[in-house]
C-alpha cells in the first residue's frame, strides 16, 4: 500500500490518500488491440487540442461497442470519454451487457467518470497509466492542480474490477503529456 499527498492551493490544506497499485497488471492478448487503440484516440485528442485520453468499450464477445476522446477544449470541462462511455452504454445496453463489458482506457478514471461507470453498472476497467502517474508527471511540469483530488477509481467504486498501470505503454501516455505542455 502506498499514499499519495495533495495540496489544494486554495484551501492550502492537505489530503492524504490510501492507494493500492496493480503492480502485476499484464495485459492479455485480447487486451493490446483495445489499449492500443485507446493511444491512438488519446493522440487524436492532442492533435484536435484536448488533454490526451482515449477510452473503448468492449462487449464480453470482444466487439467495440463504443469509443471516444476527450472532448474538454470546447470549454465543457465534463466531456471525458470514459464519461461519455457510461451515458452511451445506459441508453444502449442492458444491465447485464453492461456488467459483462470492459473499458479500456489511456489514463485511470477520474472520480466523476469513476462514479458514472459505477452508477450504471459497467464491468472491469484496464487503464494505461494511473492517476497517481499523472499527478507526479504534472506536478513535474508545473502543471496546476486540478479542481477535483485524484481519487483511485476503488475509491469511489469499491468493488470493481480494476487493472492497471500497463508497464511499458503507460511511457507513450506520459510522452503524449510532455508533448501537451510543451516539455518533449
Amino acid at each position: 500500500m502506498s499514499w499519495i499527498k495533495l495540496c489544494s492551493k486554495e484551501a492550502r490544506e492537505w489530503l492524504t490518500l490510501e492507494w493500492r497499485f496493480e503492480e502485476d497488471a499484464m495485459p492479455t492478448d485480447h487486451d493490446l488491440p483495445h489499449l492500443q487503440r485507446c493511444l491512438t484516440l488519446a493522440e487524436e485528442a492532442l492533435a484536435a487540442g484536448d488533454e490526451p485520453f482515449g477510452s473503448v468499450l468492449v462487449s464480453a464477445e470482444g466487439e467495440v461497442l463504443f469509443e471516444d476522446r476527450n472532448r474538454i477544449a470546447g470549454g465543457d470541462a465534463t466531456r471525458h470519454p470514459e464519461f461519455a462511455i457510461a451515458r452511451w452504454a445506459a441508453e444502449h445496453l442492458s444491465p447485464e451487457q453492461r456488467a459483462a463489458a470492459t473499458v479500456y482506457t489511456s489514463g485511470e478514471h477520474c472520480p466523476m467518470c469513476a462514479a458514472a461507470h459505477g452508477w450504471v453498472g459497467l464491468g472491469r476497467i484496464v487503464y494505461i497509466s494511473s492517476s497517481a502517474q499523472l499527478g507526479t508527471w504534472l506536478e513535474a511540469m508545473g502543471v496546476p492542480l486540478a479542481p477535483v483530488a485524484p481519487l483511485p477509481i476503488r475509491q469511489v467504486v469499491p468493488h470493481l474490477a480494476v487493472e492497471g498501470p500497463v508497464a511499458g505503454l503507460d511511457d507513450r501516455v506520459h510522452a503524449l503529456h510532455r508533448r501537451r505542455h510543451g516539455h518533449d
